[in-house]
């Protein structure tokens, strides 16, 4: 009975395990295995809730242990991956418009703006476990999905998944997508948008209409986008969790 309590903590565990290796790829400048370990955390954090749902051994310290490996796999690592990427683009815009002196100095701490992630991220899970009317969805956006999304930024650059050099140059590779993205996605996370969860508690069509129709829609764009299609997915969750809540006014 005692392991059998213990299962969701096992995979929580292996959630923050990943998040610890993803610590150590995004510091020695690799952005493949950080993204690949952000996602198999993301798999972890998913398992966790649902076996114990199914084993029905949901207990207060498997809550709490959720959300401190919350913090570090889609607190810590997202932070830590914009830092970067603001680091890299304010360096390549600073030798292209030749910054120097006080502007320069000004720069060099722009990238610690990255850091907003993590608090913010701190908040919206000490919210979170506080709230408990999130059951069957989320007010602001989730860590994880925040986590994804950032952790395919990366991605997209590394493996030029567009081919428009101008817009590749003028949006990804510019210091002023990284900042503006921060500041958007440290406002998402603890704003008021209920935000659907994909949680599912019956495999029926009632009850979990857009929970299938996000997840068809997320497929027809990962395949031919790769990790652009990632990117796109976690916009597609926004704008169907704004559109699901009008739904539900008119009903």
């Amino acid at each position: 009975m005692a392991f059998k309590n213990s299962i969701p903590n096992i995979f929580t565990s292996l959630n923050l395990l990943c998040g610890c290796f993803a610590i150590v790829s995004a510091t020695n400048d690799n952005a493949m295995w950080t993204a690949y370990f952000v996602g198999i955390a993301a798999i972890f954090d998913f398992l966790d809730g649902m076996v114990a749902r199914a084993l029905k051994v949901e207990s207060p310290i498997g809550k709490d242990l959720d959300s401190l490996a919350d913090m570090v796999s889609f607190g810590v690592v997202p932070g830590l991956i914009m830092f970067k990427l603001i680091g890299i683009s304010l360096f390549t815009y600073g030798l292209q418009a030749d910054i120097s002196g006080n502007t320069r100095a000004i720069f060099n701490l722009l990238p610690y703006l990255s850091f907003l992630i993590t608090i913010f991220a701190a908040i919206r899970l000490a919210r979170f476990n506080v709230l408990s009317s999130e059951s069957s969805g989320f007010t602001g956006m989730p860590t994880p999905a925040m986590a994804i999304f950032i952790a395919s930024l990366p991605l997209i650059i590394e493996n030029q998944d567009i081919s428009n050099e101008f817009l590749m140059e003028s949006v990804f590779l510019s210091p002023f997508f990284p900042i503006a993205t921060t500041i958007f996605i440290s406002y998402l996370m603890v704003s008021k948008i209920d935000m659907f969860s994909l949680k599912f508690k019956t495999l029926g069509w009632t009850g979990n209409k857009m929970r299938y129709v996000f997840l068809i829609l997320a497929l027809a764009l990962i395949i031919p986008f790769k990790f652009l299609g990632i990117m796109f997915t976690m916009v597609l969750y926004i704008l169907l969790s704004i559109i699901n809540n009008r739904i539900k006014l008119t009903e």
